[in-house]
């Protein structure tokens, strides 16, 4: 019974473990499906976390993709706003190019400057007083002294003519009056000045041959030595058309038809080869005059354009450039043909040239700085005329430039109406000119960094600053110019001469063009007549020692010519 009773004891107790097993087991499982919900959670939050940075980094790519669209913005505005610059300063420069060109085409291309604080000439319509002022001033009493005007003793009066002049008389007697029974009481004179057409002649000369009866032979005078020998042309009609196209610029083909109306055929080949043939002769002496005024100590240079034609290409010309240069002391000018604008030019030119060369701003010039004995100096009316240009622009600060730039021609024109030179006028320059470049150069540098540098003023300003110690190295000295001047006169006849013959027909014969302008632009600063001049120097030069060759060139010409 005891064991039996044990038994159901023990399968209770199994059952209630059993029971307990079965609890645990419902908990585990339920542990289960809850880890299961839990990690099924965590996958989600670990997914929504996912999704949530990835959002961020979307969001961050966004910001990013905004802050670069900004900065594109930025650029873009910036880009846009110097764009507007440019298109301003673009409209600036087209607005001034055409104001220059009207004035070039329509107006006068003169470069007076009246300062604004200078008084006007005379008074405009609107400076005048009002009416009433005049009604109650018009019963002033005004006291005056007349004085009586007299001409000089020398004058020649209005029709007066050179004395030197032929005098053809016409008298003129009244009718029904026998001038030999008559008395005279005396006469009225009218003088009119008349002109005869130019005259072509031959000239002859005759040699007779004789008979010597006392020697038994034939005797004849030997024949004068002529240049152009090959040819039946005096000296004096190639020395008429020489300075008739070099310089009064009559085109030879305007003078070939002239000559037609005098009865008389030339062709054009015939009248190129005697101005070659004199080109040819004159060689020599330009190299002479060429050596002069390169041993000179102070040079003017400045190029000009000249078209020649161009025979590699039909109906077609190139652009050729004549470098000249003038002698302060001597007033020799030279002319040298190349056929560009390069530095080759002036470099073989003056390679072994010692002093002072005054230029305009050309980057060519401006080389010579490094050369060791070439001092150069500028053109002050260059940099005048670079603010002339720009007072469209910015016309205060442009008038003031100009203003003071008058101030120091002012003074140049003082010390040449007092004769004053050497040391007298090396310190006069010190005293009035240098304060006045010294604060005018302040100024410049002042006031360049208040105006934009592509704008007129703004180049104007940058020219001159570039060059201010060039420009104003005059003022140092007794000698030196405050501008190139003198060559740019000496140029203008080539200015004008362009306008009628148009171009050179070879570079050859630009060359030889740049000989007759060397020699006859000396002839015009030494006051010498160029028709006499080549007329004497065309009949001498063939037998010319070579060795005094010199003597021939305008400056000694008077001294050494035939009577």
């Amino acid at each position: 019974m005891a064991q039996k009773q044990d038994n159901t004891d023990y399968q209770q107790e199994l059952k209630k473990a059993l029971a307990v097993i079965a609890a645990q087991n419902a908990i585990i499982l339920q542990s289960q499906a809850t880890i299961q919900q839990l990690q099924s959670l965590c996958q989600q939050q670990e997914l929504t976390i996912q999704q949530l940075q990835s959002l961020c980094q979307q969001q961050e790519l966004s910001i990013q993709q905004l802050q670069s669209l900004c900065q594109q913005q930025e650029l873009s505005i910036q880009q846009l706003q110097s764009l507007c610059q440019q298109q301003e300063l673009s409209i600036q420069q087209l607005q001034l190019q055409l104001l220059q060109v009207k004035k070039l085409v329509f107006g006068s291309r003169h470069e007076k400057f009246v300062s604004p604080d200078s008084s006007p000439v005379a008074p405009t319509l609107f400076d005048l007083p009002p009416i009433a002022d005049l009604l109650e001033s018009a019963s002033t009493t005004v006291t005056y002294e007349k004085t009586s005007k007299k001409l000089r003793p020398n004058h020649p009066g209005r029709n007066g003519f050179p004395e030197h002049l032929r005098r053809e008389d016409r008298v003129i007697n009244p009718e029904g009056i026998d001038p030999c029974t008559a008395t005279k009481l005396g006469e009225d004179t009218t003088e009119t000045l008349a002109y005869k057409p130019a005259e072509l002649f031959v000239k002859r000369v005759i040699r007779p041959k004789y008979l010597d009866a006392g020697h038994g032979g034939i005797v004849q005078a030997l024949a004068p030595e002529r240049s152009f020998e090959r040819s039946h042309v005096d000296p004096s009609l190639i020395a008429q058309i020489i300075v008739e196209k070099f310089v009064d610029h009559l085109p030879l083909d305007r003078q070939i038809k002239r000559f037609a109306r005098l009865g008389v055929t030339i062709s054009d080949s015939t009248i190129g080869n005697w101005v070659a043939a004199s080109a040819a002769f004159l060689k020599p002496l330009y190299e002479s005059h060429k050596k002069l005024v390169l041993e000179s100590g102070y040079l003017h240079a400045d190029e000009t354009v000249i078209k020649v034609l161009d025979h590699d290409k039909k109906n077609a010309t190139h652009q050729g450039y004549y470098w000249v240069y003038q002698c302060n002391a001597s007033k020799g000018v030279l002319f040298d043909y190349r056929t560009g604008r390069g530095r080759e030019g002036p470099q073989s030119i003056l390679h072994d040239y010692k002093g002072y060369l005054q230029t305009d701003g050309y980057i060519v010039y401006e080389e010579f700085d490094k050369h060791p004995q070439i001092t150069v100096c500028n053109c002050m009316a260059h940099a005048r005329r670079k603010f002339n240009e720009a007072l469209p622009n910015d016309k205060v600060r442009a008038a003031y430039v100009m203003a003071e730039i008058q101030k120091l021609y002012a003074i140049e024109r003082q010390i040449a109406e007092n004769n004053m030179t050497g040391n007298e006028k090396l310190q006069y320059r010190k005293e009035h000119a240098l304060p006045l470049l010294k604060d005018l150069g302040s100024w410049m540098q002042n006031t360049y960094t208040q105006v934009l540098p592509g704008s007129a003023i703004g180049k104007a300003l940058a020219y001159s600053i570039q060059r201010w110690d060039r420009l104003s190295l005059y003022a140092t000295t007794d000698f030196l110019h405050i501008d190139n001047n003198p060559v740019e006169n000496s140029i203008r006849p080539v200015a004008v001469g362009r306008k009628n013959y148009l171009f050179a027909g070879s570079h050859a014969a630009a060359q030889r063009s740049a000989i007759f302008y060397s020699l006859l632009a000396t002839c015009k600063n030494y006051n010498v007549n160029p028709v006499e001049w080549i007329h004497d120097v065309l009949t001498r030069i063939a037998g010319y020692p070579i060795n005094k060759i010199h003597e021939l060139l305008p400056q000694n010409w008077q001294a050494n010519k035939t009577g």
